[in-house]
C-alpha cells in the first residue's frame, strides 16, 4: 500500500505543469540574435507598413498659418484616419490611390507634398502614425499590456511606467527587448537592478518591440497549486482501497 502511495505521488508530480506560462525560454535559434551592444537611439526611421493607420494635415503656403498662429484653417483638410491596404496603398482625398508602404514618415510627407502641389500652392503636410505600439510583459507570467507610442521618442522608462511598472514577480535584472531588424529578431538584454543599468532607461523604444520581463519562478507555490487537488484525489482513493481491503 505504501509503495502504491509513493507511486501515485510520483505520477502526480511528473504530470504537473509548473511555470509553463514562462515565455522565451529558448532563444538559441538562427533567426534570433542576442546583441551585446544596445542601441540607445533608433538605427533607422520607422517605415510604414500594411495595416498602419495614419492621419495627415495639409496647409498651403508652406504652412504659414501654423507660424502665424491665426487659428484660421480655411484651406486645411480635416485630419481623417487612413489605412494602408495589404497591397501597400492607401486611398486619399484628391490624390486617390497612392503607394505608401515602405516609406518613412518624412518620405511620406515629401510624397504627399509633391502630389498636392498640383492642386495647392506650396503645400505643407504633417503625417502622424496612429497605431505605433509595443507589447509589454511586466513579469507576472500571465499578463501583457499594449502600450501606444504617442510620442516619437518614447524611452524604455516611459513605456514601463505606462505599462504600470515591473510586476511584483518581475526580475528587474532580466529584461529582454525583442526587435525585428531586417529578417531576423534581435534581442537586447538589460539589467535595471543596478545603477550601471540606469543609462538604459533612456533607450528609445520602437514600434512593434516586445518588452519581456522575466518572472521569478514560483516552484514551491506552483507545486502546491498543482499537487493539492491531486493529493485529495489520491487520499480519497487510498481510503476507499483501505476500506474495501478490510471487507
Amino acid at each position: 500500500m505504501k509503495n502504491l502511495f509513493y507511486f501515485l505521488i510520483i505520477v502526480a508530480l511528473t504530470s504537473c505543469n509548473i511555470n509553463s506560462n514562462l515565455m522565451f525560454k529558448n532563444l538559441d535559434r538562427s533567426d534570433v540574435v542576442i546583441k551585446d551592444s544596445i542601441p540607445m537611439a533608433p538605427q533607422e526611421s520607422y517605415r510604414m507598413s500594411t495595416n498602419d493607420r495614419f492621419s495627415f494635415e495639409l496647409y498651403p503656403q508652406d504652412g504659414e498659418q501654423i507660424v502665424e498662429n491665426t487659428g484660421q484653417k480655411q484651406f486645411e483638410i480635416t485630419p481623417l484616419e487612413y489605412t494602408i491596404r495589404p497591397d501597400g496603398k492607401a486611398e486619399l482625398p484628391v490624390i486617390g490611390d497612392i503607394h505608401l508602404a515602405g516609406l518613412t514618415v518624412q518620405e511620406c510627407e515629401d510624397t504627399l507634398e509633391h502630389y498636392f502641389s498640383f492642386t495647392h500652392n506650396n503645400p505643407f503636410v504633417q503625417v502622424k502614425i496612429l497605431n505605433k505600439r509595443v507589447i509589454v510583459f511586466p513579469g507576472n507570467g500571465s499578463e501583457a499590456k499594449v502600450v501606444n507610442l504617442i510620442n516619437e521618442n518614447t524611452t524604455l522608462m516611459e513605456v514601463l511606467a505606462l505599462a504600470g511598472g515591473i510586476a511584483e514577480r518581475g526580475k528587474s535584472k532580466s529584461i529582454k527587448i525583442l526587435r525585428n531588424v531586417g529578417n531576423q529578431r534581435e534581442v537586447y538584454e538589460i539589467n535595471l537592478s543596478t545603477l550601471d543599468g540606469l543609462k538604459y532607461t533612456d533607450m528609445i523604444i520602437q514600434a512593434n518591440d516586445y518588452i519581456y520581463i522575466e518572472p521569478t519562478k514560483e516552484i514551491t507555490r506552483g507545486i502546491l497549486r498543482e499537487v493539492t487537488p491531486l493529493l485529495g484525489i489520491i487520499t480519497s482513493s487510498l481510503a476507499i482501497i483501505t476500506i474495501f481491503s478490510k471487507l
